[in-house]
């Protein structure tokens, strides 16, 4: 997005060259003898009353294409050629009441536009100034986000590694497994940290850091049958805030899936579908495997992964539900509204 002082500070990039460059005098006299030409050579055209018509535009350019000094020199050059060759009486310097108010008159306008030429100007430059020490600003901010970014990933990546260190020391089943599940989580935030190093708009390409997780999630299950995870998504970006906690869920959702869903087969497959809709953004996990068993309960499921899932979807806005019935393959959805 261009903001709305872009092309004015644009414009004065393009004037710097001249306005600090040995041409500005050159131009500035140019501007004053080609003002001179144009007055001489329409004196005889132009009715009385007229001697500092083409002087206005030279002072005016001279004093904003030049600087201030080089238009305070048009605009005295002008006063004294206007008042010498085009006021009466012509060839002279003479003086009398109405000479004096013309000369008065274009002294006065000529000195107003150039004050009003010299704090434009003036303010064009600090604005030029407050704009770059904005993008120094946004250029620091950037490199300290993403080296925080970086940080936390590592830090997350130290306590997963560190837990699984503590998982090998253990013998009893339930413990390594639930340091098993605390790793995985973990590594998977630690994921998605990894990913949200652009700090433009801090957003994820949810799709296709989706497929990665999954993936990754199926590889550290640890299972022998070929289950393939596929990923069906439109082009769509969320910021951390809602990219961490729906890819908690979603992991959890297959986790569950890869525990419970396919035992005593030798492949099997999940679906996560992924869409936008008029209440907002729907997500579908679904496996074709055994099924929830007859009368379960989401609400009442003593599983700490489904209970995460469904606690993370309720600070979300939303409620994770199951949608099928007991006999065909589980299908979990939930629907966030707009973020």
């Amino acid at each position: 997005m261009v903001s709305p002082d872009e092309p004015v500070v644009n414009f004065l990039e393009k004037l710097s060259p001249i306005r600090q460059s040995r041409l500005r005098w050159p131009v500035a006299v140019l501007a004053f003898v080609m003002a001179f030409a144009v007055r001489y050579v329409l004196q005889h055209q132009l009715p009385p009353g007229f001697p500092f018509l083409t002087f206005f535009p030279a002072v005016i350019l001279s004093a904003f294409l030049c600087g201030t000094l080089p238009g305070i020199f048009v605009a005295t050059a002008s006063t004294l050629a206007s008042w010498y060759f085009f006021i009466s009486p012509l060839n002279s310097f003479g003086l009398n009441g109405a000479v004096a108010l013309a000369l008065g008159f274009f002294i006065a306008v000529a000195s107003i536009d150039i004050a009003i030429i010299h704090y434009l100007i003036k303010w064009m430059e600090h604005l030029d100034r407050e704009r770059q020490r904005s993008r120094e600003l946004a250029a620091a901010r950037d490199l300290l986000f993403r080296e925080m970014q970086h940080r936390i990933s590592n830090n997350l990546s130290v306590i997963s590694a560190l837990l699984r260190l503590q998982q090998r020391a253990l013998k009893d089943e339930a413990a390594k497994r639930a340091l098993s599940d605390a790793a995985m989580r973990l590594s998977l935030i630690s994921k998605i940290q990894r990913q949200l190093h652009d700090p433009q708009g801090q957003e994820l390409a949810f799709g296709t850091s989706l497929q990665e997780l999954c993936q990754d999630i199926v590889e550290a299950s640890g299972t022998r049958q070929r289950i393939s995870v596929r990923v069906e998504a439109p082009p769509l970006f969320l910021g951390a805030e809602r990219a961490v906690p729906l890819g908690l869920i979603i992991a959890e959702l297959v986790a569950n899936a890869l525990e419970h869903a396919f035992e005593g087969r030798e492949e099997g497959r999940i679906t996560i579908t992924l869409a936008e809709t008029p209440e907002g953004l729907a997500i579908r996990v679904a496996d074709d495997g055994h099924g929830v068993p007859e009368g379960f309960d989401l609400t009442q499921a003593k599983s700490l992964g489904l209970t995460v899932a469904r606690q993370l979807a309720q600070q979300l806005g939303g409620e994770l539900v199951l949608a099928s019935g007991a006999g065909e393959g589980a299908r979990f959805e939930l629907v966030l509204g707009e973020g």
